[in-house]
């Protein structure tokens, strides 16, 4: 069973969250405030993060967009009493896995975990760079560095999604996986072209005009073709 950290500044909430984990079998990690919680996300080894948004310190937040720059592939979930829609929804957007709003059941709260640890057990490891025919992508700076000298910039959603693209290298993946691994939606609840249209901005930047990196496979999906 993976190893958890749980970020949460209310002792007796994070107290109930780490027995209950621990009465399940987890080995837990624990930080009550901002500081120290950002300490242990960046740095420790563990499977799963839950945590807050309200912190002393860094916010739950600034801890959110801080991990996913340097560990974009790290589950997350979020324990908050901010049941508003938009918290949720920039939560999720962030890079987030799941949302439980405060008060919520042990009960719930371990199947909230079980299901993102099984979802997100075979999450490939996120690569640092790329290079391809014409330049290179550094994942880490978000740009591409052309071989001609120039650059350009990625934004945080394009590299999240050639970064996945470029884990399945080769293999064609569904607009539904780029919805759920990238996304963090569920496909079946969403009408969206958000895919398409990212698919297309990362051509451009790729100068892919003809599809010999990017293709579309009718009916299948996306393929990246290996350098």
């Amino acid at each position: 069973m993976p190893t958890l950290l749980v970020i949460e500044d209310d002792n007796a909430v994070r107290r109930g969250v780490v027995d209950a984990l621990r009465f399940a079998g987890y080995e837990v990690l624990e930080a009550a405030t901002g500081t120290s919680g950002m300490q242990l996300a960046l740095t420790a080894t563990y499977g799963l993060l839950l945590l807050d948004l309200v912190l002393p310190g860094p916010s739950g937040f600034e801890i959110l967009q801080a991990l996913k720059r340097k560990r974009p592939g790290q589950p997350v979930i979020i324990l908050s009493a901010r049941g508003e829609e938009n918290d949720r929804v920039r939560g999720l957007a962030m890079g987030a896995d799941d949302y439980i709003v405060k008060p919520f059941s042990v009960r719930e709260l371990l199947a909230r975990v079980n299901a993102v640890s099984r979802r997100t057990s075979e999450r490939p490891a996120a690569v640092a760079s790329w290079q391809f025919p014409g330049g290179t992508a550094d994942f880490e700076q978000h740009v591409i560095n052309y071989d001609d000298g120039t650059k350009r910039e990625l934004a945080e959603r394009e590299v999240e999604l050639l970064r996945y693209l470029v884990s399945c290298t080769g293999r064609a993946v569904t607009r539904d996986e780029l919805l759920r691994q990238v996304w963090n939606l569920d496909p079946h609840h969403v009408e969206t072209r958000t895919v398409d249209m990212h698919i297309a901005h990362l051509r451009q930047k790729l100068r892919d005009t003809d599809q010999a990196i990017l293709r579309t496979i009718r009916g299948k999906g996306y393929v990246l073709q290996s350098p």
